[in-house]
């Protein structure tokens, strides 16, 4: 069985390679989802490391709190992804009406609503 882990606050100058190499002492690495932005393909500074459940113990407690390149690593056991709405439903965005900062909604009343 194994445990996936998340680890956060690495720099963003932070590589595949050197994630690897920390979590590599502690047991096999089954899989690393690295994390970018979707628009920029900039790594966002943290990723998630599935690894057997024993080894994914040790690394936690060994690497929580580690100084790498002049940041403390957070490393913790990944919760469950959170649903989250789909898209940008129910307003928001630009002259949508629907909240956010999106131009005058009435623009006959002679002003805005700001």
């Amino acid at each position: 069985m194994s445990k996936k882990v998340y680890v956060g606050n690495l720099s963003f100058d932070a590589t595949e390679d050197t994630v690897r190499e920390l979590f590599a002492e502690y047991g096999n690495i089954e899989s690393m989802a690295w994390i970018t932005d979707r628009d920029t393909g900039r790594f966002r500074g943290f990723c998630f490391v599935e690894m057997d459940t024993a080894a994914a113990t040790k690394a936690i407690a060994a690497l929580d709190g580690k100084d790498v390149d002049g940041r403390n690593l957070k490393v913790n056991e990944a919760r469950p992804r959170e649903e989250r709405g789909g898209g940008r439903r129910g307003g928001g965005g630009y002259n949508r009406g629907g909240g956010g900062r999106g131009g005058n909604r009435y623009p006959d009343s002679g002003g805005s609503r700001w």
